[in-house]
């Protein structure tokens, strides 16, 4: 059916053709179909034939009405969109549910949040029955006669809030703010001693450069190289590698089936055995805790296979697996050899360091002789796997770049992070070596080295290849130990620190700065003002959280710490509110440290996937490819352990099948949130009521474990 004509739109073209005499060029576009119309005025100073389109335009009904059905269309898509993710997370939501496994027992924290979830419930029941009865216009008053009714519970109920409760929570309020601002202080220090390192162009300088040194004499003189020892500490490594089949199957010395079954160790193995070292002058110790006979069996075959190429590397496995990673280090240096060694480098079984690293990291020691750690930066393969890692690259790119570089470059002390690094081996002896008393070994031994009078230097040039975890289930029982532990070593060596004969800004700086600011105050403050108080002030709201702490410091705190990152500046909102879930687990893990409570002393390994860069693949793949064996015979594929690999396979099958796990502490705080910004909706309060939705909302992802990887 055609359309009928537009008697409009034909008189007003009409009356723009007989204007041709004005300076004003109009150009419309027409079709068939007509949808739209476009006016190009190209003399823009003519105001009055501006006016007049626009009064032409507005006359035009049938295009008006065309936007308007865009504008709707646009609006419907956007709502099918919402409406659609909205129906997928209560899938998934169901999913997890009903394929969660039988509850563990309550914690007494998961008790106390159903607590406050009971009461935020009960409170936000009490203030919609006074919402509807219109008391939040004329709040009432106590009566002279007592007259048990809901009117007289309420007004009892204002009373006790306004005269008890409310101070009381205030008081917490602004001893929380007191300590927001004072971390907020510490963190914008160092940013700006950062800055200041950038701009004067700061760094660690070497007393010799081997490239160099070796250029002026020809060749590698031996005695220029002092003997070093490389640790690989590893236990159950059997994950299995994700690669690059194409480009790995284009060399001809290893086939697409074995890429395929590649394991996380034998990469690490590799980026130590091809190390730019004199072989003469170098040691590799597998320490190889595993207690899966099969993965200690590819293992050894590992080392023989490195072995059998010159390299001098043995395998060791502590048949008293006591003391965790710690345990293992120490039975390892109490060798008769090391004697013969002067430093040491320790790497986790998933980094892959370059092969000059000892090159760039060796010199430094030369010429200092109260030097006993040169620490190395991380770099993540995975970092953008998804938003898990996306998150923790732009809270390790701070460590690293700010923190690490400022307090080592103006301090020369921080926390050893226990890989990645190369020691003096006179300084481990010295501070009484490596110690199983916590679970975090490396700060531990970091902070008896330095009250010894040791000094450190942060290379924040020299990166070594790692991955982070992708599950939420790994990285909370990582980050579970990374702040239980030093709450226990804070017990055990406050007295040492007072004791020792370090200067007194030494003392604070451990005391005050290194421990109490960074490590105690920060998961307590976190948490204890987004998740206890702000909930707690919309239903006592005598008791005032100023909006300024709910948006404007935090927000200026977050783009300090995605500075260093400046990629990551689209998830700055996401990362603010992740960090503030995250507070959970860092809090109950610095409580339980603090005081040997639940399982802080639990030492669970960190599970990667074993992710690899394509450039690690070409370098370990080049240097593989040429005749590394005396006889000059290169690798074949017949040589490469398939039939080990083969059986490791078959164990694959019995495998306990991964799932995404629901999240007990982080729901019940969503609904605790999510109830809050109910009742701060009552009280037409805007920022608190934005911020409780959207903090309520990422718990409740995280709490579904949405976050992360996605494995059933």
């Amino acid at each position: 059916m055609s359309r009928p004509p537009n008697y409009e739109f034909q008189e007003w073209w009409n009356k723009q053709r007989s204007n041709d005499q004005t300076d004003d060029h109009i150009s419309a576009s027409t079709s068939e179909d007509v949808r739209f119309l476009t006016v190009d005025i190209h003399s823009p100073n003519s105001a009055g034939a501006v006016a007049a389109a626009a009064k032409d335009r507005s006359r035009s009904a049938r295009q008006l009405s065309w936007i308007y059905l865009l504008k709707l269309n646009q609006i419907a898509h956007s709502l099918a969109f919402i409406t659609n993710g909205f129906v997928s997370i209560l899938r998934t939501a169901n999913r997890r549910i009903t394929t969660a496994s039988v509850p563990r027992s309550e914690s007494r924290f998961y008790k106390i949040i159903k607590f406050f979830l009971v009461l935020s419930v009960v409170l936000l029941v009490v203030e919609l029955v006074a919402y509807f009865r219109g008391w939040h216009f004329s709040p009432p008053t106590l009566e002279s006669e007592v007259e048990v009714s809901v009117k007289y519970i309420y007004a009892k109920w204002l009373e006790i809030r306004a005269n008890y409760l409310a101070p009381m929570l205030q008081s917490l309020t602004n001893v929380c703010i007191v300590l927001f601002l004072i971390q907020s202080v510490d963190r914008f220090v160092l940013v700006i001693g950062c800055f200041y390192i950038k701009l004067r162009g700061l760094r660690p300088v070497a007393e010799t450069d081997y490239y160099e040194q070796d250029a002026e004499k020809g060749g590698m003189n031996l005695d220029d190289y002092p003997m070093v020892l490389v640790q690989i500490p590893m236990c159950n490594e059997r994950e299995v590698r994700r690669y690059i089949r194409d480009l790995c199957s284009s060399f001809y010395f290893i086939g697409s089936a074995e890429v395929d079954m590649l394991l996380v160790y034998q990469q690490s193995i590799a980026a130590v055995c091809i190390q730019d070292w004199p072989r003469e002058r170098m040691l590799v110790q597998i320490l190889d805790d595993s207690s899966d006979t099969d993965v200690q069996s590819l293992i050894k075959a590992e080392v023989v296979k490195w072995q059998q190429r010159g390299v001098h590397i043995i395998y060791r496995h502590r048949l008293v697996r006591t003391g965790y990673k710690a345990g293992n280090l120490k039975s390892a240096m109490n060798c008769d050899y090391v004697k013969n060694y002067e430093f040491v480098a320790i790497f986790d079984a998933d980094f892959q360091p370059a092969p000059d690293f000892l090159k760039k990291t060796i010199p430094y020691f030369k010429g200092k002789d109260d030097l006993a750690l040169v620490q190395t930066r991380w770099s993540f393969v995975n970092k953008d796997e998804n938003l898990l890692t996306r998150l923790q690259n732009i809270n390790l790119a701070f460590h690293f770049e700010v923190e690490q570089q400022v307090n080592g470059w103006f301090i020369n002390f921080f926390g050893f992070n226990g890989t990645a690094g190369v020691w003096r081996i006179k300084a481990l002896e010295d501070c009484g070596g490596w110690l199983d008393r916590t679970t975090v070994e490396d700060m531990d031994i970091a902070v008896r080295a330095h009250l010894c009078g040791w000094k450190f230097i942060y290379l924040n040039d020299v990166k070594c290849l790692c991955e982070l975890p992708e599950s939420y289930e790994a990285y909370i029982k990582q980050q579970h130990r990374w702040h239980s532990g030093p709450m226990q070593l804070f017990r055990l060596c406050f007295v040492d620190v007072l004791q020792s004969k370090v200067s007194f800004m030494k003392k604070a700086n451990l005391i005050f700065l290194f421990f109490l600011l960074r490590k105690l105050i920060l998961p307590f403050y976190s948490f204890t003002l987004f998740c206890i108080i702000l909930p707690l002030t919309m239903f006592l709201p005598e008791a005032q959280l100023p909006f300024w702490v709910v948006s404007y410091i935090p927000g200026l705190v977050s783009i300090l710490n995605i500075l260093p990152s400046p990629r990551s500046f689209p998830f700055i909102v996401p990362y603010l509110l992740f960090e503030n879930t995250m507070s959970v687990t860092k809090f109950n893990a610095m409580i339980s440290g603090l005081f040997k409570l639940g399982s802080s002393y639990e030492w669970i390994v960190t599970k990667k996937l074993g992710r690899s860069s394509e450039a690690d693949l070409v370098a370990i793949m080049e240097n593989e490819s040429a005749p590394l064996m005396e006889n000059g015979v290169p690798r074949s594929s017949s040589e490469s352990g398939l039939a080990e690999l083969s059986k490791l396979e078959m164990n694959k099958k019995s495998f306990k099948e991964r799932r995404n796990r629901l999240y007990r502490k982080e729901l019940g705080l969503s609904f605790i949130l999510l109830t809050a910004s109910v009742r701060s909706l009552l009280s037409a309060q805007g920022i608190h009521f934005y911020f409780l939705l959207f903090q309520g909302i990422t718990f409740l992802v995280v709490g579904l474990d949405l976050i992360g990887e996605q494995v059933s």
